[in-house]
């Protein structure tokens, strides 16, 4: 019965064995995909896209911003002289305008900020394939994610392939958009 046991326990013990050596030969990487977000051509293009757009619509309402607080500064010297009823009357206008302007400030806002986010959302999406294949054709087992959401705690730098994929993202981002810039040849 002895040996039976010992036997069993010499087994379990080369199985083990066995199956860490397994682990070691795992293949992996990780991608900083903040510094990749950061550094991808696509991604700065998006970024600069949504500023502008915002810089521009933030014009147009920084003009009527300008317009009520020049109306502010009227009513204000305006006030004695039209009476308390004027007064009163142009002041409920006043606030009626600045809350309607906060309202569509908040609303611009909020439409650049989804337009962007719903871009960003379609870029990383692409990104993902684009990691899955470099995965496979690289052979690795596994390809982790540093970044706000961490899944990676320490990896030696070796392992590290962000600027691979910020190469490869930002070639198939130029090579796409040449495609978009040449008109289709029609026959």
């Amino acid at each position: 019965m002895k040996k039976v046991l010992v036997g069993i326990a010499m087994l379990v013990a080369i199985v083990s064995c066995n199956k860490t050596t397994e682990a070691k030969d795992f293949k992996t990487a990780y991608i900083d995909t903040n510094k990749l977000l950061e550094e991808s051509t696509e991604a700065k293009d998006i970024k600069a896209k949504y500023e502008a757009i915002a810089e521009e619509k933030g014009a147009r309402l920084k003009v009527e911003v300008d317009k009520l607080e020049a109306e502010k500064n009227a009513f204000q010297s305006n006030a004695q002289k039209n009476g308390q009823a004027w007064a009163q009357q142009k002041y409920g206008e006043l606030q009626q305008r600045e809350q309607q302007l906060q309202y569509t400030q908040q609303g611009l806002a909020q439409q650049i900020q989804g337009q962007h986010g719903a871009e960003m959302d379609s870029v990383v999406v692409k990104y993902k394939k684009i990691f899955k294949n470099y995965g496979k054709d690289k052979g690795y087992d596994y390809v982790f994610g540093t970044g706000e959401a961490a899944t990676v705690l320490f990896a030696k730098d070796q392992y590290d392939v962000t600027k691979d994929l910020i190469k490869i993202v930002n070639d198939k981002y130029k090579t796409e958009a040449k495609k978009e810039e040449k008109p289709a040849v029609k026959k």
